[in-house]
């Protein structure tokens, strides 16, 4: 068990990481529903790269930097990752990278980020008021 609790914050980031990789290595992944489709894509992007940002403060944190530097180095892990898939889409038939994906994936980690941030001082918050007393 306590293998397992090891190695799970570090299987996490890889495997999402390829995961996003292997996608953004198809030609065409749109389903042809026009709006739709451009709109579930977007909140995808932002959505799956809030999750590798939890990811990555996950792994953080279990290396013992403190909560506000795990965030934010998780934050620019993400952003540098989300920077590579999109130049790595410049390579694939049929695809292209666009700034407007770093953007909204750069949004989503960011989201991710400052709710961890804000979830975090509000827990820690009662704790420096009871010392203050």
């Amino acid at each position: 068990m306590r293998l397992v609790r090891a190695v799970d914050p570090w299987l996490w980031p890889p495997l999402l990481m390829a995961v996003i990789f292997l996608l953004s290595a198809q030609p065409d992944l749109s389903t042809g529903l026009g709006l739709a489709d451009l709109v579930a894509r977007k909140i995808a992007h932002a959505a799956v790269y809030a999750l590798l940002c939890a990811c990555w403060w996950r792994v953080a944190v279990a290396l013992g930097v403190p909560l506000p530097r795990a965030v934010a180095l998780a934050l620019l892990v993400t952003i540098a990752y989300a920077i590579s898939d999109e130049w790595h889409q410049g390579f694939v038939a049929g695809r292209s990278g666009s700034g407007v994906d770093v953007v909204i994936d750069a949004a989503g980690a960011s989201a991710a980020a400052l709710g961890r941030l804000k979830l975090g001082l509000r827990r820690r918050a009662p704790v420096a008021e009871q010392r203050t007393r």
